[in-house]
């Protein structure tokens, strides 16, 4: 929805900003779920230790 709303925005107005943002908000997007990706797997790991 947000890539949606940052590419009609630019579309519109032309203002190549708004979906730089965009690009940043799925970076940070994408960095979080691999790093809660990277987490849950740690926990399994410590799990098989036991």
């Amino acid at each position: 929805m947000i890539k949606k709303i940052a590419w009609d925005t630019f579309k519109n107005t032309g203002d190549i900003n708004s979906f730089l943002e965009y690009k940043q908000i799925e970076n940070i997007e994408k960095n979080i779920k691999q790093e809660e990706s990277k987490q849950e797997k740690n926990k399994i790991e410590d799990r098989t230790e036991l």
